[in-house]
């Protein structure tokens, strides 16, 4: 069983920073991925950022050079840094963990989610 539990939202004001934080827990020692998602309402979950096992991130176009995205294997927790965040970064923002089942399967993971909020 997997558990991802998100925490670090909030509101803040535009061009404010937050850290969000997901702990994982459970059979994680296969994962090959996790990430951050956000979705507004309305809208469809998109991507934000991802640490692969192996250390390689990407981003959205959206969030390069303002937001980072960190992990601590030993706590088994992925961070996300968000500096200068606009209004169109309120969201709530979900925790992904990808996992290789087998050697050919793969299963992901989602957390509850948490909420940010900006306004001034």
């Amino acid at each position: 069983q997997v558990q991802l539990v998100e925490s670090g939202g909030g509101l803040v004001q535009p061009g404010g920073s937050l850290r969000l934080s997901c702990v994982a827990s459970g059979s994680i020692f296969n994962a090959y991925v996790m990430g951050w998602y956000r979705q507004a309402p309305g809208n469809q979950r998109e991507l934000v950022a991802t640490i692969s096992s192996g250390g390689r991130v990407d981003y959205a176009d959206s969030v390069k050079g303002r937001f980072t995205i960190s992990r601590d294997t030993g706590k088994a927790t992925v961070y996300l840094q968000v500096n200068s965040l606009l209004l169109d970064g309120a969201a709530v923002y979900y925790c992904k963990l990808g996992i290789y089942t087998t050697a050919a399967v793969r299963k992901e993971y989602w957390g509850q989610g948490t909420q940010v909020t900006v306004a001034s």
